[in-house]
């Protein structure tokens, strides 16, 4: 992706009011914008507090001025952010003014973009400050802030190199036999081998946690109409979030609230309850709650425990998956919630089921007390994969996680032509392309289209 020489300009703080607003300028009329609004030109990397004046000279704000000159500034280009009174008024003016004096809108990521392809940082570390901002826990914060440090990129970094020097190994064994170099007798091939693939399984694991801190675990309450899904719906998020009636099919379209569970984003959609209807409301609201299922990481199916008979408990629960159409859906992202512990016969009585009685994924919970909730968070962690946090821990993307299993498999295939048909050759061919999977990641070697799409999802001004 070319560097593009037009000088970029926007509003780099949130939209609406507030007590400073900064405008942010980037490109090589960065100095002459300097000059014609403030009337001089800051010494680079001091504050300087003075008049913004638009281009007739008329006063536009009062505020301090920040100028970095390059290629010591964010973008590796000369910058401007002029700080001023953070009104939208106030802002758009200055914007303008900067605009008449030769800069243009920035697009969406364009700061950050100029940033990485002027090697002030690679592409994780430009990831990770949209991450930073759009974290939505303390835990994926922090792995964001790992992540423009650098954790994760020295940890692919690590492993490309050792990539490119068994690779040399090999190649060398190949090319200069007489050098009797013995890749296959040696064993160090093997053991190099064995090594990396190791070290990229555990870069996928904490990738992995890193994904899901970030991008939390799709959650969607499902049930008949009058079993408490919306009762549980508020005592998961703990308040009000969800009208709660004795009247069966009070939910009639999707509910969404977020909670968190140990730093873990939990994106939960209450659903309306799935019965046959003539009511045509309530069957578009049951039209849209088994698309939500359809989408669903993980159902908590929610039973009215009043509703139970002494027949074998799990035949009535392959029934309600059933009814609620979950009958090719697999287990692992099914739980069942046998709900009003509190007023169920079977649950309350001399008779009453326990613990061990229950099937896989079976819980005895009480929307309405509280009873067994805790039990059923620490369920939903260990359904999502979430690990306690630990050090070296960084914040990571769907397309990193596609990029280490792309390599992984590589390195595998790699390996299988060693042990199986000693083909150096596809063994050192494997490895370039694992290496190259690698370098996606960090943007060595990456399509301007994928950056394209990467920095269009920043906001305006980073």
């Amino acid at each position: 992706m070319a560097i593009d020489n037009d000088t970029i300009a926007a509003i780099a703080t949130a939209p609406g009011r507030g007590g400073v607003g900064i405008v942010r300028v980037s490109g090589q009329l960065a100095q002459a914008i300097a000059q014609q609004l403030l009337g001089f030109l800051p010494k680079p990397r001091y504050a300087h507090f003075g008049d913004f004046k638009a281009l007739n000279g008329e006063l536009l704000d009062q505020g301090i001025a920040l100028y970095f000159a390059k290629p010591n500034s964010f973008t590796g280009e000369d910058v401007l952010e002029l700080q001023g009174h953070g009104g939208p008024v106030v802002m758009n003016r200055l914007l303008q003014a900067v605009i008449q004096a030769g800069a243009r809108h920035a697009r969406p990521g364009e700061f950050s973009e100029r940033a990485f392809l002027n090697d002030k940082m690679d592409l994780t570390q430009a990831e990770a400050i949209a991450d930073l901002i759009d974290a939505a826990s303390e835990s994926a914060a922090i792995n964001a802030l790992n992540t423009l440090q650098g954790q994760f990129k020295s940890r692919v970094e690590a492993i490309v190199e050792a990539l490119i020097q068994l690779r040399i190994y090999v190649e060398a064994a190949i090319d200069f036999p007489e050098e009797e170099i013995d890749f296959l007798s040696d064993g160090k091939v093997t053991s190099d081998l064995a090594t990396i693939i190791a070290d990229t399984q555990l870069l996928l694991s904490q990738a992995r946690q890193g994904a899901l801190l970030r991008d939390g675990l799709q959650l969607v309450i499902a049930g008949q109409p009058n079993a408490g899904k919306s009762s549980l719906l508020n005592a998961l998020a703990q308040r009000e979030a969800a009208i709660v009636t004795d009247i069966a099919g009070t939910t009639r379209d999707i509910l969404r609230e977020q909670i968190l569970i140990d730093g873990l984003p939990i994106h939960i959609s209450d659903t309306a309850g799935i019965r046959d209807t003539s009511d045509q409301v309530e069957k578009m609201g049951v039209e849209r709650a088994r698309a939500e299922i359809a989408k669903a990481q993980q159902i908590l199916v929610v039973i009215d425990a009043t509703t139970l008979t002494a027949a074998p408990l799990p035949e009535q629960l392959q029934r309600e998956r059933e009814t609620l159409g979950l009958a090719s859906v697999a287990n692992t992202k099914v739980t069942y919630l046998l709900n009003k512990t509190d007023i169920a016969p079977l649950l309350t009585g001399e008779k009453s089921l326990t613990t061990n009685q229950l099937p896989p994924a079976t819980f005895i919970v009480s929307a309405k007390t509280g009873h067994n909730l805790e039990a059923l968070r620490n369920h939903i962690k260990q359904c999502a994969g979430l690990q306690s946090a630990g050090e070296g821990q960084f914040t990571a993307r769907a397309r990193h996680l596609d990029a280490i299993n792309r390599a992984l498999q590589l390195m595998t295939n790699g390996q299988i032509q060693l042990q199986l048909h000693q083909a150096g050759e596809l063994l050192a061919e494997d490895l370039r392309q694992a290496a190259d999977c690698l370098n996606e990641i960090t943007g060595k070697f990456t399509s301007d289209d994928l950056l394209g799409r990467i920095f269009s999802s920043f906001c305006i001004g980073k």
